[in-house]
C-alpha cells in the first residue's frame, strides 16, 4: 500500500511539474493580462473576477490579494470577486437563471475600462461566459484563464490564458502559479509610476 501511495504521489508531482514547465514555454498573453490589470489598477478601475467551485476560490483569491496586499506595501487595488456576494448570487439565480449570476453583476458594476476576468477550468462554463459578454458590450476589457482546449470561454475573451489539459486538479495547480504571478506583476505595475 504505502509503495503504491508512494507512486502515486510521485506521478501527480511528475504531471504538475511538466504542465507548468509546459505552460512556462508560452508567457505571453499571461504578460498581456497582466499589463492590461496593472494598467487598468494603477487608473483605479475595477477588476470584476469570476468562476466557479475551485475558480470561485480562485476568484476570491486573487481579489483579497489586490485589495490587501500580495509582496509589497502599496494602496488597496479596486479588485472584486463576484462570488462572494450569496445574497446577490442566489437572488440573481432564482429570480433569472444561474447563467445570469455574474453576468448580471457585471451589469451592475462594469463600467469602461474596468476588466472583467473570468477563471474555468473547463472553458465552458455558461455563466462565465454570459458574464464576459456583457463586459464587452459594456467595454470592459476580457480575460479568460482556462483549461483544457480553453472553449467558449477562451474564444469569448480579449485575451485568452490556457493550460491545455484535461484534468481539473492539475489546471487548478497551474492556475494558482499564474494568478500569482499576475499579482507580483500587477503590485510592480502599480507601485512603479509608470
Amino acid at each position: 500500500m504505502a509503495d503504491d501511495s508512494a507512486d502515486i504521489a510521485d506521478a501527480i508531482f511528475a504531471a504538475t511539474i511538466a504542465l507548468h514547465e509546459q505552460t512556462r514555454r508560452d508567457l505571453g498573453r499571461l504578460l498581456a493580462a497582466a499589463e492590461i490589470m496593472g494598467d487598468a489598477l494603477r487608473r483605479r478601475r475595477r477588476l470584476l473576477v469570476f468562476g466557479n467551485g475551485g475558480s470561485a476560490a480562485d476568484a476570491q483569491h486573487v481579489a483579497a490579494e489586490l485589495v490587501g496586499r500580495f509582496t509589497r506595501e502599496r494602496a488597496a487595488l479596486p479588485a472584486i470577486a463576484l462570488t462572494t456576494d450569496t445574497s446577490t448570487m442566489t437572488a440573481v439565480a432564482n429570480d433569472y437563471s444561474y447563467e445570469r449570476v455574474f453576468a448580471r453583476q457585471v451589469e451592475a458594476l462594469g463600467e469602461p475600462g474596468d476588466v472583467a476576468f473570468g477563471i474555468s477550468t473547463s472553458g465552458s462554463s455558461a455563466n462565465v461566459v454570459a458574464a464576459l459578454e456583457v463586459a464587452r458590450r459594456r467595454g470592459l476589457k476580457t480575460i479568460a484563464l482556462t483549461g483544457r482546449d480553453g472553449g467558449t470561454i477562451g474564444a469569448t475573451a480579449d485575451i485568452h490564458v490556457n493550460v491545455p489539459h484535461e484534468s481539473a486538479a492539475r489546471v487548478q495547480e497551474v492556475h494558482r502559479t499564474l494568478l500569482h504571478v499576475l499579482c507580483e506583476l500587477v503590485e510592480r505595475t502599480v507601485t512603479s509610476g509608470r
